[in-house]
């Protein structure tokens, strides 16, 4: 009897496995609850909480906590939060390069311009000592000056000047003139000179040289080194041969022909100099060998 009780107890209170979906219910019941308690306490901020974190995120990235603070944040830690309406003017503000290209470009022309008209009023004063220097010695006829495009051109006739005929020998009586020019060269910072020589085209009779080419470098070489005797440094000067290549009038008469044989000095330009004008690294020939090339 007593077995059969017990058995019927169990029958009375069987398992209610239809309402198992209570135990989701509360779950979600939880998270609910959870969600509406997070809501409420982010609505409410509380003032004095926020920055005591803020002074503290500060006070840990000044490096008084992390190593290595400052380079994070060099302004961390202050006992004050500096705001935009608080901070003091920022004055002695450099201007940034090349903000405005315009400007820029305005100020590069205006300095090259003030440069070339400084070059053009030198080179009118050193032409004028020029001129002053041949017509004090009766030797304006022989000694020319033009300002060119190139620079400052000196030209000096060799005929009853310079050389004699075939010969690159400066005469003793044109010394005192080539000294006067050079001091006056000398005087001009900043300049190279270039010393060309040139011929006629009439065939050399000479046993000296081969050519007029030859004739021609022989007579820069010598004008150069008259100039480095006198004083002029032979770093700024370079000789160049150009023979019967670069005439400036006719071979067809012999007034034509004097003309033609010559020494030119050419001042170059700084101010708008080109590689062709004025060499960056110009060569100075100290000893100009017979050998010269057959070409202009």
């Amino acid at each position: 009897m007593a077995g059969h009780g017990k058995k019927k107890t169990r029958e009375q209170h069987p398992e209610h496995v239809d309402e198992r979906w209570l135990l989701t219910y509360s779950d979600l019941i939880t998270l609910l609850m959870a969600l509406f308690m997070v809501l409420f306490s982010i609505s409410s901020v509380n003032t004095s909480k926020f920055e005591g974190l803020q002074h503290s995120l500060q006070e840990a990235f000044s490096g008084k906590v992390m190593t290595g603070g400052k380079s994070i944040l060099e302004s961390g830690g202050a006992s004050e939060v500096v705001t935009p309406s608080s901070a003091p003017p920022m004055t002695n503000l450099q201007p940034y390069v090349g903000a405005n290209p315009k400007e820029s470009t305005k100020a590069d022309a205006a300095k090259a311009a003030a440069a070339k008209a400084a070059e053009e009023d030198q080179f009118r004063k050193l032409k004028q000592k020029l001129d002053s220097a041949a017509a004090a010695k009766g030797l304006s006829t022989k000694v020319k000056t033009t300002i060119t495009d190139e620079g400052l051109l000196i030209r000096l006739l060799t005929d009853d000047l310079l050389f004699d005929s075939g010969s690159a020998t400066v005469r003793p009586g044109s010394l005192p003139l080539l000294k006067q020019v050079a001091a006056l060269l000398g005087t001009q910072s900043g300049h190279q000179f270039l010393v060309s020589g040139n011929t006629d085209s009439q065939p050399i009779h000479s046993g000296a040289f081969p050519d007029n080419l030859a004739l021609s470098g022989a007579r820069a070489e010598s004008i150069v080194r008259t100039f480095q005797a006198d004083g002029l440094s032979p770093g700024r000067m370079s000789a160049m041969a150009r023979g019967q290549y670069r005439p400036i009038t006719s071979n067809r008469t012999a007034a034509g022909r004097s003309l033609n044989r010559r020494v030119e000095i050419l001042v170059p330009r700084v101010a708008t100099a080109t590689a062709a004008q004025a060499p960056a690294d110009p060569v100075s020939i100290p000893s100009i060998k017979p050998d010269f090339a057959k070409t202009p």
